[in-house]
């Protein structure tokens, strides 16, 4: 027996609970553990004075005389009872982490798988809020066994195989080490006579129909949770949450980029050349905009306020609306007339009339001449 204190071996003060005694020392085993240690002597004392601390302070009437009357309190009482157990426990715990196991054994109880339903919604539904109707296939509690899987009339059995712990120790010689029990899988249970209705899983698949509320605001890709309206869980565990994804279908006016809204506005060429005023659409009517005077074509005018107000903004877009100077088609041969007249009299003096092209036609020339 080591005449080290054994409180000073573990690295624990003297009032430590029973819980930080266990830590420590599993600490101290996986690191001085023959095993990863072959053939080093002090990891081999070092092991074995862990090993004999931790049987002695896990047992309280042990822990007691120890701390009453030190090692002549518990001389020749660390082997063997309750802190062999305590050992053996302890390395159940230890391979439990390593392996997945425990001596508590797993939880059969499982959460219900979270379910994802895509729903396409218009521009104006999204921007104003809506409320809808959606159905949706899942997995619920099977009625007639009341999802214990069993046959109505009969209940799941204790698994033989562990005795309804859910797992099995298997002695590798020194170890101890726990795994799932291979027979019930982990549940303790076996369902000698499966329901009929489930086919022994307890659950079956059903469509059920949903009221789901969209916020105003939503954008394309935004997620709404709905608590609890996914998979129902196994065995009493909680069931899964529903995500409803938010796709915004193509608007044949306006196109969304955040919170502002983009629309183009085609003008005729007397309107863009001579200016005026023209009525353009928004989410709530309409708006008029006037046109200056010499506007060309990719001229944006901004309508503040005229667009959405985001699910997290404080205030709304704005409504862009983007000009294009719309050539006259299917002309009768007096319009004709008067365009070729306008062209006549445009080209006596053409830097003045299209200053754009004049400096685009000079661009041209200096490259080639380059």
């Amino acid at each position: 027996m080591s005449k080290r204190d054994y409180y000073d071996i573990l690295g624990v003060s003297r009032d430590a609970d029973e819980d930080t005694i266990k830590k420590a020392y599993r600490k101290l085993a996986m690191k001085y553990h023959p095993d990863r240690n072959a053939g080093d002597a002090k990891s081999e004392e070092m092991f074995k004075e862990a090993k004999e601390a931790y049987e002695i302070l896990t047992d309280s009437n042990k822990r007691a005389a120890y701390d009453q009357f030190g090692h002549a309190g518990v001389n020749g009482g660390s082997a063997g009872g309750s802190g062999a157990q305590g050992f053996s426990d302890a390395f159940s715990d230890i391979f439990g982490d390593i392996f997945g196991g425990g001596r508590s054994g797993r939880s059969n109880m499982h959460r219900g798988a979270d379910l994802r339903y895509n729903l396409e919604i218009s521009l104006e539904q999204a921007a104003h809020g809506t409320e809808t109707k959606i159905r949706i296939p899942t997995m619920v509690k099977c009625e007639p066994c009341s999802g214990s899987g069993a046959k109505p009339g009969t209940s799941p059995k204790t698994c033989p195989t562990c005795n309804g712990h859910g797992q099995v120790r298997m002695q590798q010689g020194f170890f101890s080490i726990q795994q799932t029990c291979p027979k019930c899988q982990g549940s303790g249970k076996i369902i000698a006579q499966p329901c009929n209705a489930c086919h022994g899983v307890g659950l079956v698949k059903q469509h059920k129909t949903l009221n789901v509320k969209i916020p105003a605001g939503v954008d394309d890709g935004d997620r709404i949770r709905i608590s609890a309206e996914g998979e129902a869980g196994i065995n009493g565990g909680p069931s899964g949450d529903l995500y409803v994804v938010v796709h915004l279908s193509a608007h044949p006016v306006f196109r969304r980029e955040g919170d502002h809204l983009h629309c183009e506005i085609p003008i005729s060429f007397s309107v863009a050349a001579l200016g005026g005023e023209i009525e353009v659409p928004t989410l709530e009517g309409h708006a008029k905009i006037k046109v200056p005077a010499e506007t060309q074509t990719g001229k944006i005018f901004r309508l503040r306020s005229k667009g959405i107000k985001g699910v997290r903004s404080h205030d709304k877009g704005d409504l862009l609306c983007h000009v294009v100077v719309e050539t006259p088609v299917k002309l009768t041969g007096r319009q004709k007339e008067l365009l070729e007249e306008l062209e006549a009299i445009s080209l006596k003096d053409g830097s003045r009339h299209s200053p754009r092209a004049k400096s685009w036609m000079d661009k041209a020339r200096e490259f080639f001449s380059e």
